[in-house]
């Protein structure tokens, strides 16, 4: 015999029991992992939301000033390109901010860049 009871237990037999427990329960989690998980859930939400609300507004932004450029490059002496350009990358934005406003922020985020690159080269033509 060592000399100990089962009483006192270190630091080390106290996590070998947790461990333990927690093969023996793999599913089961204690009240204060589940207050953690909630705030975790929460915070994550939290963020999905914030990322949908940037995808879709700054779709909608790069959309409408799109379609300015568009109307304002249609109405001058450019060629017909330009504005079909400007057109097709504000149709772009707008699909992306379709997709922000469903949770596809990764796509969205895409989206947007090939966007404004269809309209940064159609004012190259310029």
């Amino acid at each position: 015999m060592s000399g100990r009871t089962d009483s006192v237990a270190g630091p080390a037999e106290a996590e070998a029991e947790a461990e333990e427990t927690e093969r023996a329960e793999p599913g089961v989690r204690h009240e204060e992992d589940a207050e953690d998980g909630a705030e975790d859930d929460a915070e994550f939400y939290d963020e999905a939301r914030r990322a949908r609300w940037v995808a879709t507004g700054t779709g909608a932004l790069l959309a409408l000033a799109g379609v300015a450029a568009a109307l304002l490059r249609l109405a001058g002496p450019a060629p017909a390109l330009v504005p079909a350009a400007y057109a097709t990358g504000a149709a772009v934005c707008t699909a992306a901010a379709g997709l922000g406003a469903r949770g596809r922020t990764r796509r969205a985020l895409w989206l947007l860049i090939a966007g404004t690159m269809i309209m940064a080269l159609g004012d190259q033509f310029d």
